[in-house]
């Protein structure tokens, strides 16, 4: 006598014989994690994944602590779309449910990224040994879906000396000190207090960025006194703010500089107020990405 499965149940079997996840992890033997920096300026923590690329957590210099997260991907996604982000307990801990963590994005020809918020909640799964997992439809085989997991094993070794990196981070970005106005007392090459500051907090930045090409160094003068006399005033603070750099290991063939004397006013010279405004030098700075 012949038996018959219901419809359901064999389109359910037909289904689950032509889909299958493939699964991409390091291993518990070959997990690996590293940590590295590029100088004070960024913080960077890199877990391979075996035959898909890598997981990266970067820090940059800047005013708040900030973290961000890349999948960087051998084969980069082919469509648009969305991957399931979940903190998946380890093997060796059956019956932890998952925790979802966020969505990721997916965008056509780029690495999928995860901002502050998100990729500082993977970090805390990790230290706690859960294992950040993403879930998604492969773009190149209708008949997979992807599992990709960043395995904790051997995390905290690497993730200690990432936060000693963040520690000695600039608390500062290129961005904050890119065009900078500093100001003088009256007719002397002497920086008001705020603006030595600056120009100390520009100098540390050049000394840890080797990318940055180029320092135009523009000097400007009240009309307080005559003519050359403000043109050689503004030569000299111009010069005086070159050798600052150069003194603090910046090649001078990176700085250039210009005194512009009395031209180019940016205010009145009717009183003392107004006339601080028109003693200054303007730094401006160009970045090689």
């Amino acid at each position: 006598m012949k038996k018959y499965l219901p419809l359901g149940i064999l389109i359910s079997l037909s289904c689950s014989a032509h889909s299958a996840v493939r699964q991409y992890s390091a291993d518990l033997d070959s997990s690996m994690w590293k940590a590295s920096n590029t100088a004070r300026l960024e913080c960077q923590l890199e877990h391979n994944i075996p035959r898909y690329g890598k997981a990266l957590f970067v820090s940059r210099a800047s005013k708040s602590l900030n973290l961000n997260f890349a999948l960087d991907m051998f084969k980069l996604p082919d469509n648009y779309s969305f991957a399931k982000v979940e903190s998946v307990a380890p093997s060796f801990k059956p019956g932890v449910a998952a925790k979802q963590i966020s969505q990721m994005q997916l965008l056509k020809q780029f690495d999928g990224e995860l901002e502050k918020k998100a990729a500082w909640t993977m970090i805390s799964e990790l230290e706690k040994g859960f294992n950040p997992t993403f879930y998604y439809q492969d773009w190149y085989s209708d008949f997979d879906k992807i599992s990709v997991s960043i395995n904790s094993a051997n995390f905290h070794k690497a993730y200690d000396e990432f936060l000693v990196c963040l520690d000695n981070l600039l608390p500062y970005s290129f961005d904050d000190i890119s065009f900078t106005v500093l100001t003088y007392q009256s007719n002397t090459a002497q920086l008001s207090k705020s603006s030595q500051k600056r120009l100390n907090m520009i100098a540390e930045y050049l000394k840890q960025d080797p990318s940055l090409e180029l320092v135009l160094v523009d000097a400007f003068t009240d009309s307080y006194g005559g003519r050359w006399h403000n043109q050689e005033l503004s030569k000299k603070r111009a010069q005086t703010i070159k050798t600052f750099f150069t003194e603090a290991g910046v090649d001078a063939a990176r700085v250039e500089t210009q005194g512009f004397g009395e031209k180019r006013h940016i205010a009145s010279n009717s009183n003392v107020i107004e006339r601080a405004k028109n003693r200054r030098v303007v730094i401006r700075m160009d970045k090689n990405d």
